[in-house]
């Protein structure tokens, strides 16, 4: 079973990491939250689910208006090209069902099969704002904490600083 809300906190509060929750209507999109977002200090987040062909997973958790280069990012995270998860995929190595997907959902992934990559945009921020485990209620954790707490649960963070491939398209031109 994928961990709870309740487990989700147990573990925040087990590591001593500081939390603040916002219960809300469910939203899907970045757009469908700006309400929330207006009323919640910090950085809040877009969090993609991708794959390649060879089953590579990657969660990238961005700042909400970074634009991530899907076509792009692959040559910088040495793997094939990447296309968005298959739903029964997320929802077997992360627990949660799209529109819900979630930095903090690596707290179900206990066999370490995805890789996280962290917007070093989002890194500048305090807090951090992310969906827990659902997205009818948002939480709040210091960035620092976020990162400790992918860590605890086996994951290593790799920042990357998605102005690069903006950087690539405008060399290009």
């Amino acid at each position: 079973m994928p961990a709870t809300r309740t487990d989700l906190f147990a573990r925040f509060d087990a590591l001593g990491i500081a939390h603040s929750t916002v219960d809300h209507p469910p939203v899907f999109t970045v757009e469908e939250g700006r309400a929330i977002k207006a009323q919640m200090p910090g950085g809040h987040t877009k969090n993609l689910f991708l794959a390649d062909k060879k089953g590579e997973i990657v969660l990238v958790s961005a700042l909400g208006e970074t634009q991530v280069r899907i076509n792009r990012l692959h040559r910088h995270l040495n793997c094939g090209r990447l296309s968005f998860g298959k739903e029964d995929v997320l929802y077997e190595t992360l627990g949660v069902r799209p529109g819900s997907v979630t930095a903090f959902a690596l707290i179900n992934d206990t066999k370490g099969r995805v890789r996280f990559v962290l917007d070093k945009a989002l890194t500048r921020h305090d807090p951090v704002n992310f969906h827990p485990l659902s997205n009818d209620a948002t939480t709040a954790v210091s960035c620092s904490d976020l990162i400790r707490f992918a860590e605890d649960t086996g994951h290593a963070v790799e920042i990357f600083d998605f102005a690069r491939l903006h950087d690539e398209d405008a060399a290009a031109q």
